[in-house]
């Protein structure tokens, strides 16, 4: 579960932008599995999931080629296994980003809300090192980046009306209900109410 910081970090966020706190904590709980770093190499990073198949789909020719024969890159969404550490996830990316430093970053769910690297122009950051550097920075960057996402895709409001199933497509795409995405936040939401509104 999350540490004092954390929580106090997403409330402070949640109250910001008119969201209720107990709700931002259990979709970042969801998506985060309830940490928000992981020690890699001595240092506080925020969690990351490589995903290949962006790696893939940002390559060309040579790179490309290389990138598939190292393992790095893959056609096919979830081709590419993350490693179960995040130590060895974080080595995943060094790999991938001595080949394209840009495209391994866009190729990677950062962060309590595991946003994608690859939304930074969308998103408004100058670059995909902005958007890491948010992530990296602290959890408050963490939370940041997440709530800037769930604000541009349109999904406060569905987080204000408790509409669990609206939030979870938008969030997590058409395959959430596969995966009771939209029940595991209902849950958590009623675990983080002590947090209050």
């Amino acid at each position: 579960m999350f540490d004092q910081q954390t929580v106090t970090a997403v409330a402070a966020t949640a109250r910001e932008h008119g969201l209720e706190p107990a709700a931002l904590l259990a979709i970042a709980e969801v998506e985060s599995g309830g940490r928000a770093f992981a020690t890699v190499g001595g240092r506080d990073e925020p969690l990351i999931r490589f995903e290949g198949h962006y790696f893939d789909a940002r390559l060309a020719g040579e790179t490309k080629s290389r990138a598939r024969a190292a393992g790095l890159a893959s056609p096919v969404a979830g081709g590419i296994p993350n490693p179960r550490s995040q130590a060895d996830r974080w080595a995943l990316l060094e790999r991938a980003a001595a080949i394209d430093r840009e495209a391994a970053h866009e190729s990677v769910s950062w962060g309590i809300g595991q946003v994608m690297g690859a939304h930074w122009k969308w998103l408004g950051y100058a670059s995909v090192d902005a958007l890491v550097a948010e992530a990296r920075e602290s959890v408050a960057g963490q939370i940041r980046l997440m709530v800037r996402y769930i604000v541009k895709a349109g999904l406060a409001e569905a987080i204000r009306k408790r509409d669990w199933r609206a939030f979870a497509r938008g969030y997590n795409g058409p395959a959430y209900a596969r995966r009771g995405y939209h029940t595991k936040i209902a849950a958590a939401v009623q675990r983080q109410r002590p947090y209050g509104p």
